[in-house]
Parts: C-alpha cells; sequence; structure tokens
C-alpha cells in the first residue's frame, strides 16, 4: 500500500479549500457578474469588458471580491459612464512585484502583460504549456527554437519539455508534470493537450482523472499509469511530461548554469523521482494527481513518451554496457599482449621460411 504523504494531504485540502472559497465568494460578485458576465458587454470605445465567470470563479481573486481591486466604483455605474480606476498589482504582491522590477523582462512587460487577473492562478493549477503560451504571445517559438538551436542539440524537444521559466528564472524544486495529449488530425508528430471534454467522453465522468484512476483514491499508481499507457497506443494520444518549478520566481534572467547540460542531465534520478498527472477542468485550470514514486524512472511502462538522458538510469544496464564495452575491449589488447609474446617464435619461423 503506497504512503499518503502529509504533503499530499495538505495539497488536497489546499485545493479543496480553494474549491469551496471560490464558490462561497461568488454570490458576492454577482452584482458585477450580472453585466460583465455576458459576453456582448463592451465598454467605452468598443473595448471588451467581458469576464468568464466560470474561469474567475476559480481564481484566488474571485475569494477576495472584485471590490478589493475595484473599490471606487461610484453608485450610478455604469450610467453615469465614469471609468473606475483599479488597484495596482503591487499593493497586494509586492514581494513578487519588487523581484520582478529587478528583473530583465520589467522593461519590457508589465504584469496584465502575462497574467489576466481575471483569470489567474496559482502555478498548482497552471500547464507547463500554458506558461509556455503566455512566453510566446512575444517571442514567436519559431525564432526560439531557431535562436536556441545554435547552442542547443534538439532544441525543438527541449522547449516542448521544459516551461521557459525553468530555465530563465531562479525558480527550483523540479517535478515532472504529465499530461495527457491527443495528436492533432491529420498530424504524425503534433499533438495538442486533451480538452475536458475529450477526456470525459473517454471516462464517461465528469471527474476526468477516472481514466486513470481507476479506483478513484486519488493517487496514481504505477499499475494504472502501465495500463492507461497500453490503451493510448491505439487512440492517437500520449502521455507527456514537463519539468516545471514547484517554486515559481519572476527573476527573469540568463543564468550561466543553464548552459550546462549536466543541470537537468546528470542530476540523477532522485530529481525525477516526484511526479504527477495534470487533468483538465472546465474552468480552463488544472488537477494535479500524485503519481506513484519513482513512475518516471520506469521508461518501459511507465512513462515512455518521457525520457531525460542522464536521470533515467537503470544500474543493471548500467553494468550490462559496462560488461559489454569492457569485452569490446579486451579483445584488441588481448591480441596485441598474445602478439608480444610470440614475437620471438614468429621471427623464428619467418627466419627458417
Amino acid at each position: 500500500m503506497r504512503d499518503f504523504t502529509w504533503k499530499t494531504v495538505l495539497f488536497l485540502a489546499f485545493f479543496m479549500m480553494m474549491t469551496i472559497s471560490a464558490r462561497a465568494a461568488a454570490p458576492g460578485n454577482e452584482r458585477c457578474m450580472n453585466c460583465h458576465g455576458h459576453m456582448d458587454i463592451k465598454g467605452p470605445a468598443g473595448m471588451k469588458i467581458y469576464i468568464d465567470p466560470v474561469k474567475f470563479a476559480a481564481t484566488t481573486h474571485a475569494i477576495v471580491g472584485c471590490t478589493s481591486c475595484h473599490d471606487r466604483v461610484s453608485k450610478g455605474h455604469p450610467g453615469d459612464r465614469y471609468n473606475p480606476p483599479r488597484a495596482a498589482c503591487g499593493d497586494c504582491h509586492k514581494p513578487v512585484f519588487d523581484e520582478y522590477a529587478k528583473s530583465l523582462h520589467a522593461s519590457k512587460a508589465g504584469c496584465t502583460g502575462c497574467h489576466n487577473p481575471h483569470e489567474v492562478r496559482l502555478p498548482l493549477f497552471v500547464s507547463g504549456d500554458d506558461i509556455n503560451r503566455k512566453c510566446a504571445r512575444c517571442h514567436d517559438t519559431r525564432k526560439t527554437i531557431q535562436s536556441h538551436s545554435t547552442w542547443l542539440p534538439q532544441a525543438d524537444l527541449h522547449i516542448d519539455s521544459l516551461p521557459c521559466i525553468t530555465c530563465h528564472t531562479g525558480s527550483r524544486d523540479y517535478v515532472i508534470i504529465m499530461s495527457i495529449e491527443s495528436r492533432l488530425p491529420g498530424s504524425r508528430n503534433d499533438f495538442k493537450i486533451s480538452s475536458y471534454d475529450e477526456l470525459a467522453a473517454l471516462a464517461q465522468a465528469a471527474d476526468v482523472s477516472r481514466v486513470i484512476d481507476l479506483n478513484n483514491d486519488k493517487l496514481i499508481s504505477l499499475a494504472e499509469l502501465r495500463d492507461f499507457n497500453h490503451q493510448l497506443r491505439g487512440r492517437n494520444m500520449r502521455l507527456w511530461g514537463m519539468m516545471v518549478p514547484e517554486t515559481v520566481t519572476h527573476s527573469y534572467q540568463i543564468l550561466d548554469n543553464r548552459w550546462d547540460c549536466s543541470f537537468c542531465h546528470a542530476s540523477g534520478p532522485k530529481a525525477a523521482q516526484k511526479s504527477f498527472i495534470a487533468f483538465p477542468e472546465k474552468n480552463g485550470g488544472y488537477t494535479r494527481l500524485v503519481v506513484e514514486k519513482g513512475a518516471i524512472l520506469d521508461i518501459l511502462y511507465g512513462t515512455p513518451d518521457f525520457y531525460m538522458l542522464g536521470t533515467t538510469r537503470s544500474t543493471p544496464l548500467n553494468i550490462i554496457g559496462a560488461l559489454i564495452v569492457a569485452a569490446g575491449l579486451s579483445f584488441p589488447v588481448c591480441h596485441g599482449f598474445f602478439r608480444f609474446l610470440t614475437r620471438k617464435n614468429r621471427k623464428e619461423n619467418n627466419h627458417e621460411a
């Protein structure tokens, strides 16, 4: 029986608290959503001011309420045509704001350049692919691959397997987050993260984690992972892993040690022991379920589409490989040694001939 660690308990409790709190906060925001929750609403000069109520309800901002940021809404709003100011991000997020202000990125974009305050989520509920899509708004992916290819082998594969912040911030405590992906129609190698509706149809349940978590214990065992991988082969789907930092920072920078392949590839198996599977939700976020420890290292049956050279090590295979190399080297060495020992006999035979 697997250990249900205290970290897992805290994570699930935190997720439940966030869900309950967001739902509890929704009635307090109802007045605002009566107007802003309609897709056809527009502000001055035709500006779009629609807020998706489902996505907003899943944010931490929904808990504090609309008026925490928009505290100067007049009694005559919206009829008085007064456009109320909004709070600055630094008013609540000063440590993050100060850290970002010192980064290379600060002069290029503000907080809302990457984060929609009405859809923002904690890193726990965001996929690595979503993070990279935000970066791609300004940094064209094709150009990024081209620039990285000058020094990074298989740059396209690296960019598909790492959020940009893994290398370009001081983030730490890396884990593997796996997502279920579906092959794009008419393509052999292009995939996209499977939607909630796709997985709900596959699971035949509202809880999409049931496609893997068959016993519904909120933990993915190695056996469940193996069974699911076998099923994927005929469904044009795959599990794709990304190395994502658990502790995220906003210190955007270029770090010298990220140029060194050993930062990822010689960190040893310990770095890849902790992994999760991210399941999409209706509100656009993700729920992570813990995967049995060591699943990433099971390259035969566990996660065949995630392989990190240098971390997926097998001691028996290392020994066998070393013996093969030793046997290959021993042949020319032994051959040369015996020729050296029999050199006199060969010389005498040559003279007699």
